[in-house]
C-alpha cells in the first residue's frame, strides 16, 4: 500500500501512454489473447469484478520508474471494475486500482525474444503476479523451454507447475491448450477450463454442438418411425 502523499504525486492513466508502441511479430499475439477475453465475457458475463487486458500497459511502483510500464500480451485482475467508472481503460495503473496487481499475466514468445524467461519474469516476481503463463509454440526448442509453461509465485519465487490444464483455485479457472477450428482454420489455442478439466466452449462451438445434438435427436426419432418435422404441437 502506497502512502497517500505518494499516490497524489503519481500520474493518472490519462497522462500515460496506453502501450509501448512495439509492433507484434505475428497475428496470434493479438488473436489468441482475445479468444481468452471473449470466453471470459461469456463465462463471467454476470460478474463485474474482473478485468482482462490485451496488449495494455500496466503501470506500477515496483520498477525503476512508475512512468515505465510492463506490457503483457494479456493480463487478468480480480476485484476491480470491468469498466472503470463506466468507461474503458486506456491503461492499467495499479495505484488507480486500489493497489490490485494482475493475478495472471500471459506472454507469447515470438520470433524476437522479449525477455519472457528472465527480464519479464523478474518484473512479475517483484510486482507480485501470482500466475505467469508463457506460451511458446514455435520457438520453445530455441529457448530450451516447453511450449506451454505456467509459473506460480510461491514464497517470493516462481515455481513451474506441471499439470495441464492447470487449475488455478485463486482464480476459479484452469488454463491450457486445445486444438480446434477457428474461422475455418485448424489451430492450437489457449482456453479456460473448469475444475473438472472440461474446456469452456466458444460461442461458435456451442452453436455447433447444439446443431449436432439436434441432428442426432432427429436421427433417433426417425429410427423409431417418428418424423421429427411433424411432431405433435409443431
Amino acid at each position: 500500500m502506497l502512502p497517500s502523499d505518494l499516490k497524489i504525486a503519481l500520474p493518472s492513466t490519462d497522462e500515460l501512454p496506453c502501450c509501448d508502441d512495439i509492433p507484434v511479430d505475428n497475428e496470434d499475439q493479438n488473436f489468441l489473447p482475445n479468444v481468452l477475453l471473449f470466453l471470459l465475457n461469456s463465462i463471467w458475463a454476470n460478474r463485474m469484478d474482473w478485468f482482462f487486458g490485451v496488449d495494455m500497459a500496466v503501470y506500477h511502483t515496483t520498477g525503476v520508474n512508475p512512468r515505465v510500464p510492463v506490457v503483457p500480451d494479456a493480463f487478468l485482475s480480480l476485484g476491480v471494475e470491468r469498466k472503470k467508472g463506466g468507461k474503458s481503460r486506456k491503461s492499467y495503473a495499479v495505484w488507480e486500482e486500489n493497489d490490485v496487481v494482475p493475478i495472471l499475466t500471459l506472454e507469447m514468445v515470438s520470433h524476437t525474444p522479449g525477455g519472457e524467461y528472465d527480464e519479464k519474469l523478474a518484473i512479475y516476481t517483484k510486482l507480485g503476479v501470482l500466475y505467469y503463463v508463457i506460451y511458446n509454440p514455435e520457438f520453445w526448442r530455441r529457448d530450451q523451454h516447453q511450449p506451454f509453461e505456467v509459473y506460480k509465485l510461491i514464497n517470493g519465487n516462481y515455481q513451474l507447475q506441471i499439470s495441464e490444464p492447470l487449475w488455478m483455485p485463486e482464480i476459479g479457472l484452469g488454463i491450457g491448450r486445445h486444438q480446434t477450428v477457428i474461422a475455418g482454420i485448424q489451430q492450437e489455442f489457449l482456453s479456460w477450463y473448469d475444475q473438472q478439466g472440461n474446456r469452456y466452449l466458444t460461442d461458435a462451438e456451442q452453436v455447433q454442438q447444439e446443431r449436432e445434438r439436434a441432428k442426432e435427436l432427429a436421427q433417433y426419432l426417425r429410427s423409431l418411425g417418428v418424423d421429427p418435422d411433424n411432431l405433435p404441437g409443431k
